[in-house]
Parts: structure tokens; sequence; C-alpha cells
């Protein structure tokens, strides 16, 4: 086995081309977030991003796109915001993990949404956890038949709902995939409210992750599309979701709606609207993400499992990260993993983001200084 180091953009089309080859031949590796245009995006943004190649007789056949961090440290390409790790390979592909790391100058590899079969990393995932997904048919029929037959316990409330939206607000509809710069915009201005409100992390405060999604949103490969929907009330957006698409998996990714209509569920109707839509344009998969969410419960029809952990090599700085991260992982994964903790700390969350959201209010209601000049 022959191991090379590449940054993202230096990859040959020889290269991509055996890598989108390697997500064909195995589905459990047709997930958008590991083909070569997220790497390329993400080291567009966040820089750090290479490529193992590993070849047998000359050939490419194994792909581990990383981030390289301070002191050899490594992580997942996006760790944070892919859903989705694993080294890419062609089946019957065997490696060795401490072998790998060394041919990439890694002390330790993190990930936290690995792919199950990548058994040379098993002795170094630390959990597993549940990552629900819904399969899904193209139907012949209209949007209501489908989710008659898809979700008969949730098809009669959601319609009630959604033509009460249409004599309210305006005519709903529906666009899979939108093109308007400008609605991307309000689903990420949306987003980042609730991250407020709800006391988590502000990803779209961070520069590198709205330039991501930016450019993602213009990618429209086979393997890798950036796919935006929209709800419409009339010509209103009222919920919007925007993922990556291969040629047969959808994962959802960033979903929001507006604040002013939570009456009418339509972040549910987004979803339900999401992967009807995404049937009848190829999809088969439409992979939720790892987390335990009702809506979750509700929509999905099985479960994977993707585990977390650090695979390492002997190493002091391999041994000192894994010192310092497990704990934190190990915290979180105890509170969401039972309902008497995680409901505390998600209304402690909310709480907090209820006084920061405040803070902020008064503090722009008292703020006296004039307006900036123009010109």
């Amino acid at each position: 086995m022959e191991i090379t180091v590449h940054r993202p953009g230096e990859l040959t089309d020889e290269v991509r081309g055996a890598w989108h080859r390697a997500m064909d031949e195995s589905p459990e590796y047709a997930n958008p977030f590991l083909a070569p245009e997220f790497a390329i995006g993400v080291d567009r943004f966040r820089g750090g991003v290479r490529v193992a190649v590993l070849r047998e007789g000359g050939q490419p056949v194994g792909f581990l796109p990383y981030e390289r961090g301070a002191f050899g440290t490594g992580r997942a390409v996006g760790l944070g915001l892919s859903d989705c790790q694993a080294l890419v390979h062609r089946p019957g592909v065997g490696w060795n993990a401490r072998e790998l790391l060394r041919a990439c100058g890694l002390s330790s590899y993190e990930f936290d949404h690995l792919v199950r079969e990548q058994r040379p990393f098993e002795p170094h995932v630390t959990g597993t956890f549940a990552s629900p997904v819904i399969d899904v048919k193209p139907g012949d029929g209209t949007y209501a038949e489908w989710l008659r037959g898809a979700y008969p316990g949730l098809a009669k409330t959601t319609l009630k709902k959604e033509r009460r939206l249409g004599r309210d607000v305006g005519e709903v509809r529906f666009e899979f995939d939108e093109r308007d710069p400008r609605v991307l915009r309000t689903l990420m201005r949306w987003k980042s409210a609730q991250y407020r409100r709800t006391g988590r992390m502000d990803r779209f405060a961070r520069p590198w992750i709205v330039g991501l999604v930016d450019h993602l949103s213009g990618v429209r490969e086979e393997h890798f599309t950036g796919v935006l929907s929209v709800l419409y009330a009339g010509d209103r957006p009222v919920a919007a979701h925007f993922g990556p698409r291969s040629s047969t998996v959808l994962a959802a990714w960033f979903t929001a709606y507006d604040p002013e209509l939570p009456a009418y569920s339509p972040g549910l109707m987004m979803h339900l609207r999401t992967a009807e839509a995404a049937a009848r344009h190829g999809v088969t998969l439409v992979d939720l993400g790892r987390g335990d969410k009702e809506y979750k419960n509700w929509l999905k029809t099985r479960e994977l499992r993707v585990g977390e952990g650090f695979a390492v090599r002997p190493h002091p700085v391999a041994l000192a990260r894994r010192l310092w991260r497990r704990p934190v992982r190990g915290l979180r994964n105890t509170v969401l993993a039972h309902p008497g903790l995680r409901e505390p700390a998600d209304r402690l969350l909310r709480s907090v983001g209820a006084l920061r959201t405040r803070g902020r209010e008064s503090a722009a209601a008292t703020d006296t200084r004039p307006p900036p000049r123009s010109g």
C-alpha cells in the first residue's frame, strides 16, 4: 500500500474520478460529506485540509480527507459541521490505522460521525450513536397522497395546518431547488437567531462557515450539489433548508423557519416537503444526522450508527489531546443520552439565550450614538 498526501486543490481529475467511483461502489460512502467537493470547499474557507490517497498497484483506491492542526493533531474534515466521516475506499481494500497516521504525519485523528464499516478505526471508537435516516421512494401521486401513505399519523394535522397557512398568509408552494441567494441569506439569518435564542453557538457568526455555505450552494456536480429548498406562502418564505446531496443521498443540514409563524409548524412541513421532493429527484436516502430530536423520531424509517473517538499512535501530543478532549465529549454525551439531564440543560440554554437577546435589545434601545455618516 502506497500512501501520499495532497492538498485538495492538487487532486487530479483521475484521482477525483476514482474517489467518485469508490463512493458509487459502496452505499455507506454515498453521503455528500464524503465527496471531494466538500473537502475542497472546507479547505478554501478554513485551510489546513489534506487528503491521504491510498494506492494499490499504482491505482488510487482509498481517500481520507482530514484537517491538520498544530503538533500533528488531525481531525475529520469539517468536524463539527460534517454529519458523515470515513476513509472512502473501494470494496476489499484494507489499511492499518497507525500506518495511515504515520504516513499523514499525524499523532492523532479525531472523529465524531464515523461510518460504522471503518474496521481499522474500530479499536479507537469511544462511543457509537444513532443517526436517523429516511428511506424514500418516488411517488406518482400528489404530495398529499405521499404524505398520507408515508406518515398517516402526521398527515391530517400537517395538511390542516398547510391549508390554514394558505388562508392566513398566502398560497403554499414549495421549491426543491431554489437558486435565489437572497433566500439563502434569509435562512442564515433565521438560523443564526435560532442558535442565539436557544443558547447554542451561532455557526453563522463565523465568516468561514458563511463563506463555505455560499460556495457550496453554487456547486452542481453529480456527487455533490448544494440544494436550497424553500416553503413559500404567497411570495413570503416561511421555512427553508440547505444541505448537500450526492446522486442518491440528501443530507439534512440547516433548517429554519420564520419565527413569526411557529403555530403552523413550518419546520416540520419543510422536512416533509423536502423528503417527498428529494425522492422525485432521484434521492433514496435522507440523512437527518446524529442527534435525538423529536421530529427525527417522527420522521425516521431506521437508524444508522456513527462512531466517535480518536485514532492515535504512540506520541506525547496524542496522549495529551485525548486526555483533554475525552472528558469534554463524555460529559456532553452523558447529558444528551439522558432525558432527565438533557431537558433541564436545554431549558438552561434557552434561558441563557433569552437573557442574551434581551441584553442586546436593551443595549440597542439605549444606544444614543448618532448613526454613521454615509459616503
